[in-house]
């Protein structure tokens, strides 16, 4: 390649970061978050009396703060909704709360946020695991979120209201809505158990959507204090961010299941 093809190169290049930076990057020079986050919590009768959900309302508490101020190297989101899974019917739209709703608050005025956006007072009787994910590619569709990685963690047992021959069918539960949204797309199940985690990872139809579960036993050893060390700020938690990253944010790889 000669030296005037180089040049030109360079500055064709040059022009093109210049004039791209402003979409890419933020004003500190890092770069512009991508992440798409959705949560959804579990609002039936089945969850809330399972003796988990208060605990899963305070975890969500500090893990929405530390993803939204990026502390612990958790990703911050570029947007986020928290919506409820489940509802009075079948396929009852559910309000999509924004990211707006949880910014610049502390984990204490989150956590309270959350118990009033979903009270124990309204118990639900339906787990609509379909319904939730339809919102989400709608969302995203309708956001233009299109091509951006997509997190998308609820907090339930896991448990879809569907049986087939007198067992839960986990082969009714549609992920194909999240099929072509992204490239990355990963549903994380956190307060599972062991036996509904298995039936998520092989049972539920998926091509590359990539599911990753986690028990309940594990879930509530958050507030270890040898995890959670008491009278230490958030920002300073290293264990607990250690522990976020090694159980529910891991890295999960795609795995078909026709």
């Amino acid at each position: 390649m000669s030296r005037r093809t180089n040049a030109i190169l360079t500055c064709v290049t040059a022009v093109v970061v210049a004039t791209s930076g402003c979409s890419f990057f933020q004003s500190d020079g890092k770069p512009k978050p991508r992440l798409t986050m959705f949560i959804g919590v579990d609002i039936s009768g089945s969850f809330m009396k399972s003796g988990n959900y208060d605990d899963s309302l305070e975890f969500l508490a500090h893990y929405l703060y530390s993803h939204l101020n990026g502390i612990g190297d958790l990703e911050v989101p570029n947007v986020l909704f928290v919506s409820s899974i489940g509802g009075a019917t079948a396929d009852e739209p559910k309000t999509f709360y924004p990211i707006q709703t949880f910014e610049n608050k502390s984990v204490e005025e989150i956590h309270a946020t959350l118990a009033k956006i979903f009270p124990k007072s309204e118990i639900n009787p339906f787990t609509d695991y379909n319904a939730f994910f339809e919102q989400c590619a709608l969302m995203v569709k309708n956001k233009n979120l299109v091509l951006r990685p997509i997190s998308i963690v609820m907090l339930s047992d896991g448990r879809p209201d569907v049986k087939r021959d007198g067992e839960t069918d986990f082969r009714s539960l549609k992920l194909k809505p999240l099929e072509r949204l992204a490239r990355n797309v990963t549903v994380r199940l956190l307060y599972t158990d062991a036996v509904v985690g298995t039936n998520w990872q092989i049972n539920v139809p998926r091509r590359r959507v990539k599911v990753w579960t986690q028990d309940a036993d594990v879930m509530v050893s958050w507030k270890d204090p040898k995890i959670l060390l008491p009278e230490t700020p958030i920002e300073e938690q290293e264990h607990f961010y250690a522990w976020v990253h090694d159980n529910v944010d891991f890295g999960v790889r795609a795995r078909r299941v026709d």
